[in-house]
C-alpha cells in the first residue's frame, strides 16, 4: 500500500490509498476463489482498475489442512492504471496454518495479516509443519496481526438460522469477506445480488442465499463494532477511458473473441475440445452461446477434437480446437493434416507447467518451440500470442482473420496466468471491428481444361491468390468437386504427387504463405527509449510485469526500451532494425529460454535471458533487479513518469 493521507473519525483513522494488494488463502474447500472473485467484482463495479491471480491446487481434493491443498486468490485494485496483480502483498488473509505458511513470505513487512484463529489448533499446526503456534511465539511481530475467531463468530451469527453445522461452516468465507469489505470501504450490494441470483434464482435455494448474506453482513458489522482495526482504507475510483466495461478473464475473452471473429466472417463457429486444465473454460463458455451460431463438441480425446475441427473447416465453418501443452502434443499429426490440406483452423494453447501432467494449475510459457516447430517434417504454422486477459479477445479475432486469409492453421498462445486472471475490459462495438472477408473460390479462376488426366472443365483446388492461399471450396457446391488428403499434392490440381521437384515447390509454397503474414503485421510499438542500453523483448502473459518493470527502470534514468511481440511466426519485419539500436537484448520468459533461441537464430544477436519456471509470473521487483545488474549506472535521474 502506498503512503496514506489520513483523517480521523470517532473510532478509526481513515486512510486514502492509491492501491492495495490482497491475497485470500486457505484450504481448497474454504471458498477462496469465490471470495477473491467477489472482492474483484465489487472493486471493478466501484470503478477501480483490477488485476487478479487465482492460484489453486491440481488435486481435486487434497487432504484438508495440508500444504498441497492450499488455494489462493490475489487481487490488485487501484485508482491508477495497473498491469499486474502486484508483487508483495499488503493484506494477507489466512484461513488456516497451511495458508499462512505457504503465503507469508509474500506479505510486506508491516503488512496486515488477518487469520482465522480458530483453525490454529494442534492438528492443523502439525499438518502445516509448525512446531509452535506462530500466532503466539512472536514470529509474526513484523506484521499487523489480527487474530479473529472467524469460525466461532460466524457460527454464533448464524445460530438462529437453524441450518446445519456443515452449511454454517461453509459460510465462513463470506464472513471473512465481510470483514475485508468493511476494512476497505467496499459495498456489500454486488455480492448480495450475486448470492441472490445464484442460490435463489438459479438453484432455488433461498435458504443458502440467506445464510451467506447473513454471514457477509455479520463480518462487515464485526469490523464496524469490534474496534479491532486502527485504520480503515479507501481506494478511490480509477480514471479509466470512457465507455462500458466488464470484468473478464482470459478464457472468457478468448471465447468471446472466437464468437466475434466468426460473426465478422459471417460463418458458423465450431469448437471441438477435450477437457484439460486450464483450457476447459473456453469450451464451457462457448457452450452457452448457441444462439450466436456456435457449435461445441466435447470429444473423446484430443486427436478426435482436432480431427473434428478439420472436418468442420472442410465444410466451411470457422473451426477451433483448444487445449494445453500435453493435448497440443496429441494434436500434432492432425495439425499437420490441416497444413497439408491447407484448411483454416485455430488451435488455442493455454500453456501450463510441464512436462507431462506437470503443474496443471500453474502458469508457464514453455510451449513456444512446440508451437513453432512441434510437428513432423516441414510443417509451418502461424503463431501469435495474447498478452493479457482482455487482449485474448483481439488475439482470437486476429487468429481467425489470419487463418482464413492464408488458408492455414494458426496457433494462438495464452497461458494459465492470463486465462484465469481478470481485468476490466472495455466492450468493443461490433460495428467498429473490421469485417473478415472470405475470398470466393470463383475469384481464383479455378477451372481449366488442362488438369492432368481429369478431363475438361475440372476444378483446381490448389491454385493460389496473391496471398498464396488456395480457395476455400465447400463440399456440395456445383463445379467445385475436388479431393484433399494427407498425401503430397500436385501444384494447382491437388492430385497425389510423388514428384521430387513438386514436393520442393509445395514445401516452399506452404512456408512462403506463412512468411506472407508480415504484410499484416503493424509497425512494432516501443515502450520507453527508441535506442539505448537495453532492449527487452517479451511475449505473452509476461507483458504486465515487463511493462511495469520498464517504467521503473525509466524512472531511475536507465536507457531502456521494450517491445512485446504478438506475432512470433513470422516475426515483425522491423524487429531486426529495432534490435540494432540497442547495446544489449534481454528476453524475459517463463521457461528455460525459447524465444531467445528464435531471436538468436534469426538476428545473430547474443541476447541474454531472464528465465523462471516456478509456476508463478514474474515479480516486477525481480525483473528490475536482474535488468539493473546488466545496465550501466544511470546518468540522469528522471522525474516520475
Amino acid at each position: 500500500m502506498n503512503t496514506p493521507v489520513s483523517a480521523v473519525d470517532r473510532k478509526h483513522t481513515t486512510e486514502t490509498l492509491e492501491g492495495a494488494v490482497i491475497r485470500f488463502c486457505g484450504d481448497s474447500g474454504d471458498g477462496m476463489q469465490l471470495t477473491g472473485g467477489e472482492f474483484t467484482t465489487t472493486s471493478a463495479v466501484f470503478g477501480n482498475d483490477v488485476a487478479t491471480f487465482p492460484d489453486f491446487p491440481a488435486e481435486i481434493r487434497a487432504p484438508a489442512g495440508t500444504l498441497p491443498g492450499v488455494s489462493g486468490f490475489q487481487v490488485n485494485f487501484a485508482s491508477t492504471d495497473i498491469s499486474t496483480p502486484g508483487d508483495k502483498v499488503d493484506v494477507l488473509v489466512a484461513m488456516n496454518p497451511a495458508g499462512l505458511k505457504t503465503n507469508l513470505a509474500d506479505l510486506k513487512a508491516g503488512g496486515i495479516l488477518i487469520v482465522n484463529e480458530d483453525a490454529f489448533n494442534n492438528n492443523n499446526l502439525k499438518k502445516a509443519g509448525y512446531a509452535r503456534n506462530p500466532l503466539d511465539d512472536g514470529s509474526l511481530k513484523d506484521y499487523k496481526l489480527y487474530k479473529i475467531p472467524i469460525s466461532r463468530l460466524c457460527e454464533e451469527s448464524l445460530a438462529e438460522t437453524g441450518m446445519g453445522a456443515k452449511a454454517i461452516g461453509r459460510a465462513k468465507n463470506m464472513y471473512t469477506l465481510g470483514v475485508v469489505y468493511w476494512l476497505f470501504d467496499r459495498s456489500l450490494e454486488p455480492t448480495i445480488k450475486h448470492l441472490t441470483d445464484l442460490f435463489t434464482k438459479k438453484k432455488n435455494q433461498p435458504e443458502v442465499a440467506d445464510l451467506n448474506i447473513r454471514a457477509l453482513k455479520a463480518g462487515y458489522y464485526m469490523g464496524e463494532t469490534a474496534e479491532m482495526f486502527q485504520s480503515r482504507y479507501i481506494v478511490p475510483k480509477a480514471k479509466l477511458a470512457p465507455g462500458k466495461y466488464r470484468q473478464i478473464s482470459g478464457n472468457e475473452a478468448t471465447a468471446l473473441g472466437l464468437i466475434a471473429g466468426a460473426r465478422l466472417a459471417k460463418k458458423t463457429l465450431t469448437y471441438a475440445g477435450y477437457p484439460i486444465t486450464p483450457a476447459s473454460d473456453i469450451l464451457h463458455f462457448l457452450s452457452a452461446y448457441k444462439n450466436y451460431h456456435v457449435k461445441t463438441l466435447q470429444m473423446e480425446d484430443e486427436i478426435a477434437a482436432v480431427c473434428a475441427a478439420i472436418g468442420a473447416s472442410y465444410t466451411g465453418d470457422i473451426a477451433v480446437t483448444g487445449s494445453s501443452g500435453p493435448g497440443i502434443a496429441l494434436k500434432g499429426e492432425g495439425i499437420g493434416l490441416a497444413v497439408m490440406t491447407e484448411l483454416p483452423i485455430v488451435i488455442v494453447n493455454v500453456q501450463r507447467g510441464g512436462p507431462s501432467t506437470g503443474l496443471p494449475t500453474k502458469t508457464e510459457q514453455a510451449d513456444l518451440l512446440q508451437a513453432v516447430y512441434g510437428r513432423n517434417s516441414e510443417c509451418p504454422c502461424i503463431v501469435i500470442a495474447a498478452r493479457s486477459p482482455g487482449d485474448c479477445f483481439d488475439a482470437a479475432v486476429e487468429a481467425i482473420r489470419l487463418a482464413t486469409k492464408y488458408m492455414t492453421p494458426v496457433m494462438l498462445l495464452t497461458d494459465g496466468y492470463i486465462a484465469n486472471g481478470a481485468e476490466p475490459w472495455l466492450l468493443p462495438k461490433m460495428s467498429q471491428l473490421k469485417p473478415i472477408e472470405i475470398q470466393h473460390p470463383t475469384a481464383f479462376n479455378a477451372h481449366s481444361d488442362e488438369a492432368e488426366g481429369e478431363g475438361n472443365n475440372v476444378y483446381w483446388p490448389y491454385l493460389r491468390n496473391e496471398n498464396l492461399a488456395r480457395p476455400w471450396a465447400i463440399p456440395g457446391t456445383p463445379k467445385l468437386e475436388h479431393r484433399v488428403g494427407g498425401l503430397e499434392k500436385a501444384q494447382n490440381t491437388g492430385n497425389v504427387s510423388y514428384d521430387p521437384m513438386n514436393h520442393q515447390r509445395m514445401v516452399d509454397l506452404r512456408q512462403a504463405k506463412v512468411e506472407k503474414v508480415v504484410q499484416d503485421i503493424p509497425p512494432t510499438e516501443i515502450q520507453g527509449e527508441k535506442s539505448g542500453d537495453v532492449l527487452l523483448i517479451g511475449w505473452g502473459g509476461t507483458y504486465g510485469s515487463i511493462h511495469a518493470a520498464t517504467e521503473r527502470l525509466l524512472n531511475r534514468g536507465h536507457k531502456v526500451g521494450t517491445v512485446h511481440l504478438r506475432y512470433i511466426n513470422p516475426l515483425p519485419p522491423d524487429l531486426g532494425e529495432i534490435i540494432r539500436r540497442f547495446k544489449t537484448v534481454v528476453v524475459p520468459e517463463l521457461n528455460k529460454g525459447q524465444l531467445i533461441r528464435i531471436i538468436r537464430d534469426r538476428f545473430l544477436v547474443d541476447a541474454r535471458g531472464i528465465n523462471k519456471v516456478q509456476g508463478k509470473p514474474f515479480l516486477i521487483s525481480e525483473l528490475v533487479a536482474q535488468i539493473e545488474a546488466m545496465l550501466p549506472q544511470p546518468r540522469v535521474e528522471r522525474a516520475a513518469r
